[in-house]
């Protein structure tokens, strides 16, 4: 993280992302950086979620600087706050603050409200957002000391089995640091309780929600769906004799969105007038999430295969949607440029089925026609050798997209 700003640029670092993505970390990192040239009183550090600050409130800010000023003698020339979007009010008080002091501060979120899409008025223009992700599948393969070598893929049959065992081990468990890195018997223990500390403070108690059955019955028919729409989760969620609305089930889908656990993607079609009015596919932060909390999807490599795809397209922070038309060829990704579609991405995890290949085939071309697309793309990660696919077609193998 870049902390050798030009002082005359008073911006606060916002750094966003899921919970447990390394946001902390990265922190730590950068102040044990600057106490190899600063002393620790200038240097301050506080976590709002501490367990000591019993009552969040907005006079806890004003008091900020004052009393570690009182402590330390002096005030702090770096200022890092974790998960400082529990106080009410913080963005007005940090507008002041960098406006009035010489102090440079970081700042963590685990909510989209802090994204640079979605700060508050008082700070449009006046931070710099750093977005920490989970892993991809390099950093996962750094994280557990091991490389491949993609010259060897093509002719050493065991560095492609080793690929796989890798890979399938990122897409089954997911790219959470600390789950990499923790025992395989260990890791859906520590999935789910990362899950319940999402649904209890990124969700229930920021937004006060008391129906917790209802958000729980919500994030399990989620985590078991590919496609949703309010009326279908609206009336699932009824059927099990839980009384709920439309309007908070919208409200909980938009919860469930702020706090990065889940991603909807909306269809693209020329001849969709309203796309709220079709279903959405919606994408997970991590797939280890999947595995650990669905039923579905416990062994639905596919499924897992196309929501990696997914995370790796959003980084390019392109436009992307996914395209269906009435016959109900479908295609997993679209990526939009100005006006006009500049690729498509279809996901097949095995081509080892004639069948299925045929149709992923036949959608692509059916789309390239009516969204007058040449950039096709097919990926997988098992196929047979016997195939053909159409020229314009290009073929993707799950270490050539990854690595």
């Amino acid at each position: 993280m870049d902390i050798s700003r030009p002082p005359e640029i008073k911006n606060a670092m916002v750094i966003t992302g899921f919970r447990r993505v390394g946001k902390t970390y990265l922190l730590y990192e950068t102040i044990e950086k600057l106490l190899e040239t600063y002393p620790r009183e200038q240097v301050v550090y506080l976590n709002f979620e501490d367990e000591r600050i019993i009552s969040p409130a907005t006079d806890l800010l004003t008091d900020l600087l004052p009393e570690i000023q009182a402590v330390y003698g002096q005030k702090p020339k770096y200022l890092f706050l974790d998960e400082l979007q529990l106080i009410p009010n913080w963005s007005k008080w940090v507008r002041r603050i960098l406006d009035t002091e010489t102090v440079q501060i970081f700042i963590t979120g685990s909510s989209s409200k802090m994204s640079s899409a979605e700060l508050p008025t008082e700070l449009r223009g006046r931070a710099w957002e750093t977005k920490v992700e989970p892993l991809t599948f390099k950093e996962f393969l750094r994280f557990k000391k091991t490389a491949i070598d993609k010259e060897k893929l093509t002719y050493v049959k065991e560095e492609a089995a080793r690929f796989c065992f890798l890979f399938e081990e990122y897409i089954t468990f997911g790219a959470l640091p600390a789950v990499v890195l923790t025992q395989s018997e260990k890791k859906q223990e520590l999935l789910q309780s990362y899950f319940q500390t999402v649904v209890q403070r990124d969700i229930a108690e920021r937004y006060k929600i008391d129906n917790d059955v209802a958000l729980r019955t919500l994030l399990k028919l989620l985590l078991n769906s590919s496609y949703i729409t309010i009326s279908k989760l609206t009336k699932n969620i009824k059927s099990l004799g839980i009384p709920i609305g439309k309007s908070t089930i919208d409200s909980y889908l938009s919860y469930i969105e702020t706090s990065y656990f889940l991603n909807e993607l909306y269809i693209h079609n020329p001849a969709v007038i309203n796309q709220l009015q079709y279903p959405r596919k919606v994408y997970f932060v991590d797939t280890g999430f999947m595995t650990a909390l669905s039923t579905k999807f416990s062994k639905n490599m596919g499924r897992l295969f196309e929501n990696v795809v997914y995370h790796k397209l959003a980084q390019s922070k392109e436009t992307m949607y996914y395209y269906k038309d009435n016959k109900g060829n479908e295609v997993d990704f679209a990526i939009l440029g100005e006006d006009k579609t500049t690729a498509l991405y279809q996901v097949c995890f095995d081509l080892t089925d004639e069948e299925i290949l045929n149709r992923e085939v036949k959608s692509l071309l059916k789309a390239k026609e009516t969204l007058k697309c040449q950039n096709l793309n097919l990926l997988y990660l098992e196929k047979t050798e016997t195939f053909k696919l159409p020229k314009e077609i290009k073929l993707l193998s799950a270490p050539e997209f990854f690595l």
